[in-house]
């Protein structure tokens, strides 16, 4: 398994918005291609942000599932719904150790 950590730095001010549009209309897009493991908002340290984690099989697999919600038309028009929310997104793909009880 791999797991795929995004961090997305929003403007000040703007979280809950962000949320309220994606719980409304990004989530279930989201969850019919994908398999959430968390979604997360920043409350110590670096704040004004939204933490998701996305578990795959393996990178192809998470190739093929993002090729799949990408092409989705309900997802390419929602899109632009959010990006204006975003100052900054980062996308970390994690492996876990051979003890790790996620695996």
């Amino acid at each position: 398994m791999i797991i795929e950590k995004r961090t997305y730095t929003l403007h000040p001010g703007k979280t809950q918005e962000f949320l309220a549009i994606y719980e409304a209309e990004g989530l279930a897009l989201h969850t019919k291609h994908l398999n959430m493991l968390g979604y997360f908002v920043s409350d110590i340290g670096p704040l004004n942000q939204v933490i998701t984690m996305w578990g795959y099989k393996d990178m192809a697999e998470r190739d093929e599932l993002r090729a799949k919600l990408y092409a989705e038309p309900a997802w390419i028009a929602f899109g632009p719904k959010t990006t204006g929310y975003i100052q900054k997104m980062e996308s970390m793909i994690m492996k876990p150790t051979s003890f790790s009880p996620i695996r």
